[in-house]
């Protein structure tokens, strides 16, 4: 059974109406001990048959290391959403529930290679020129985990230095004890600083680029 239903794809076809570039989705896998792997070959999958502009490409996580490496992909499933070029854009875990939502306004936004950030965000980020992580813990029930995860995702576009990982915590509960994540979203800016629940925009960006100064002092 598929997971989308027929009304989802006539949605989802519409809203990729707007692609204008070509999206490649890149996603690491393999076939054992590894929970929800095939689910999101199978989200994948579907979502790439809605538009001629998207490609999927699968990689096997052990056997094509050199390639996991390159991208920087340390633990499966992780998904890469590139256009242009690699914009740092991260999943890891399956992007289902509301982060189904952030997987799709991601592809329209590298489709077009636009962040949609405002120019006052776009000012602020230049500040930040060595790279930097942003890890955002969510789970698929978190109404409010989406804003974090495309904030981060928008900053991965807008900078080269930042990469932007969505981090599905029940997938990798060593990862939520090493950050202390007790609540969705949870937002680490390297190894270090949290920032706690969906920020708005201008907020958000001001504590990344505080942060990256207090750790590059």
């Amino acid at each position: 059974m598929g997971f989308l239903q027929d009304k989802d794809k006539e949605h989802i076809r519409s809203m990729f109406k707007d692609l204008t570039g070509e999206v490649k989705l890149i996603l690491f896998t393999q076939e054992i001990e590894c929970q929800y792997c095939r689910e999101t070959r199978q989200i994948l999958e579907e979502v790439s048959e809605l538009s001629d502009k998207i490609k999927l490409d699968v990689y096997n996580f052990v056997t094509d290391k050199a390639i996991a490496e390159k991208y920087n992909v340390d633990k499966i499933p992780a998904t890469v959403i590139e256009g242009t070029k690699d914009f740092g854009i991260r999943y890891y875990g399956i992007p289902s529930g509301y982060e189904f939502s952030s997987l799709l306004e991601d592809i329209v936004d590298v489709s077009k290679g636009d962040s949609g950030l405002s120019e006052q965000s776009k000012a602020l980020l230049k500040e930040i020129n060595t790279p930097l992580r942003l890890q955002v813990f969510v789970t698929p029930t978190c109404p409010y985990c989406p804003r974090a995860v495309r904030l981060a995702h928008k900053m991965a576009m807008e900078n080269e230095y930042i990469t932007g990982d969505m981090v599905e915590a029940t997938e990798f509960p060593h990862l939520s004890v090493k950050y202390n994540v007790r609540g969705v979203p949870r937002t680490m800016i390297g190894e270090d600083v949290p920032i706690e629940g969906a920020l708005p925009e201008n907020e958000f960006v001001k504590r990344v680029v505080e942060a990256f100064k207090h750790m590059n002092n």
